[in-house]
């Protein structure tokens, strides 16, 4: 927060994540297991439907927001009975603002719409988290290096949110996996509140609180302090992916597994508890402004793991669907028309900002080229058995068939300038006029009505071949 900025950091150290003794692969809120499990229990099983919430304070959260009222306001009917598309969503992935909308979603499920405007998005968060930290009653914890900026945070959004709840309380709920990110300040990896990723600190994720998650997602760097996770690693037996195995043992370079390959030494990196014993985390925004990056790992790591892929049921799935939501804003300046530079304010803003929105476009086409990809392989398989003696029809019916849709929701593809002007000039803070945060509501269901893939798939019925879709009043 701007207002924060001339402050020091310290870090939190709150015994907030505690030890384990072995990793049990069958217990905790993992992103497979609990993929599998909703995937299996409520939704169409030919179809994988994924939602990403950018960062971006107040903004990102009601964008995201808008989206997910517009899915819940789409309805398929299949088998005879109507379902919302909401509850076709499989996970979700959020980031800095929009890992309060991702979180309490998970929370409170269709609660949510009753209480989240109240609650969060029409209240001037900002402003309470100011004034506590100018109260001279928080300035002992604040300089006592064991209660950091972001500690308070977290303390003020279980007041106003999330209740004390914990990644245990989101183990029965029916609502989509849901997988918010921090970035490590020493190495800039992903940092993921899933079981899947404390295994590797020999943690439980269980226990972490779902405001001390989003406090984390949201820590922007020199704005709030970094959230700091005790490190166990090396400690528990980690039993690794099968995915590891396929992109470290040396063969053909051709393989995609680049970017698996990073993901594997920055998990050796966290298994390293003698040299790094505690982990200072900030905002995701810094690794990945739009939630994109885990999927895209997952991506090239089921491309070059057959094991993995069986293990997911990769062939199984006919479609998958990834919305994207980029709630990235872009405020005029008038620097380039001045002779003098802006000031340092300024130029810290915009020296982070700028290669983070980079990096979120250039994700969105790499999600595109996986999509393409798949869909060359796909071709290429069908073209190998027809020059083995198929015909094309016995050769396409072979070949299982997975459509890749990739539906970017942002502010780019608003039509009218004065209207994109609008909310690309909307701040990162986590405070905005009222006017403000229904206008993202609204845009949100609207870019995503007008998206040409989303209205396919509501005539599509989800994908499902039983179901047509229609939508409520």
């Amino acid at each position: 927060m701007p207002a924060a900025l001339a402050l020091g950091g310290c870090a939190a150290l709150a015994p907030v994540n505690p030890r384990i003794d072995h990793v049990d692969l069958d217990s905790g809120y993992r992103v497979g297991n609990r993929l599998r499990h909703t995937h299996s229990a409520k939704n169409n099983p030919d179809t994988l439907f994924l939602l990403t919430f950018s960062g971006g304070g107040t903004r990102a959260a009601a964008f995201s927001y808008g989206v997910l009222e517009e899915l819940r306001r789409t309805n398929i009917e299949v088998n005879g009975k109507s379902v919302n598309l909401l509850a076709e969503v499989d996970a979700i992935a959020g980031v800095s603002g929009g890992s309060f909308t991702a979180l309490a979603y998970a929370l409170y499920g269709d609660k949510l719409f009753a209480e989240y405007e109240s609650r969060f998005l029409k209240r001037d968060v900002q402003g309470a988290l100011t004034w506590r930290l100018l109260n001279p009653i928080n300035w002992f914890a604040l300089t006592s290096g064991l209660y950091g900026r972001s500690e308070m945070a977290a303390d003020y959004y279980d007041e106003i949110l999330f209740n004390g709840a914990t990644f245990d309380d989101l183990m029965d709920k029916p609502t989509p996996i849901t997988a918010v990110t921090g970035t490590d300040l020493s190495t800039g990896a992903r940092f993921q509140f899933s079981q899947d990723h404390f295994d590797l600190l020999c943690s439980d994720v269980g226990k972490v609180r779902l405001a001390r998650a989003a406090a984390t997602s949201s820590a922007v760097p020199a704005v709030l302090s970094p959230v700091t996770y005790y490190n166990y690693g090396g400690s528990c037996g980690t039993i690794l992916p099968p995915w590891v195995s396929d992109v470290t043992r040396s063969g053909d370079p051709s393989r995609p597994a680049g970017r698996a390959l990073l993901r594997y030494r920055d998990m050796q990196s966290f298994q390293d508890s003698e040299n790094r014993p505690y982990l200072h985390v900030v905002d995701g925004g810094v690794s990945d402004n739009l939630g994109l990056r885990g999927l895209l790992e997952a991506f090239e790591e089921l491309e070059a793991s057959r094991a993995y892929q069986e293990q997911i049921g990769l062939r199984q799935l006919r479609r998958i669907v990834v919305v994207v939501v980029n709630s990235r804003s872009a405020p005029d300046t008038d620097w380039d028309r001045r002779s003098h530079p802006p000031g340092i304010v300024s130029q810290l803003f915009q020296s982070s900002s700028v290669p983070i929105d980079h990096f979120s476009s250039e994700s969105v086409e790499l999600l595109k080229d996986i999509a393409e990809r798949w869909a060359d392989k796909r071709r290429l398989e069908v073209a190998e058995r027809q020059l083995a003696g198929m015909s094309k029809a016995q050769a396409e019916a072979s070949v299982p068939k997975l459509r890749f849709d990739a539906i970017d929701v942002s502010f780019e593809s608003i039509a009218d300038p004065e209207e994109r002007r609008y909310f690309m000039n909307l701040p990162t803070t986590f405070a905005l006029p009222d006017e403000a945060v229904d206008r993202l509501r609204e845009l949100g269901g609207r870019l995503l009505r007008e998206t040409p893939a989303f209205r396919e798939l509501q005539q599509e019925g989800a994908a499902s071949h039983h179901g047509k879709a229609t939508a409520n009043p």
